[in-house]
């Protein structure tokens, strides 16, 4: 257990950090997941009409550093090549 204050702090901030980045992982990984389900069902519209809420879950995990801009440019860039090999 912490002692000093500032661990204590540190320790709190954590504790609120690991809430949010717990969010974040159930937010991404439910979209992908709906996302990949959409595919393999070579449901074309469906996963089209998804695609956009995918990039914005992405970038937004992105942007609070919670996954690498990389990353996300990453899964972004084989979303859309499983949308395309669905045509």
């Amino acid at each position: 257990m912490p002692i000093t204050s500032s661990a204590k702090k540190a320790l709190r901030a954590g504790d609120r950090k690991h809430v949010y980045n717990l969010a974040s992982k159930k937010r991404v990984d439910a979209i992908t997941k709906e996302f990949k389900k959409l595919v393999l069902a070579k449901d074309k519209k469906g996963a089209q009409k998804l695609l956009p809420t995918v990039y914005k879950t992405l970038d937004k995990a992105a942007k609070t550093h919670f996954i690498d801009k990389n990353t996300a440019s990453r899964k972004k860039s084989r979303f859309s090549a499983m949308l395309k090999k669905i045509a």
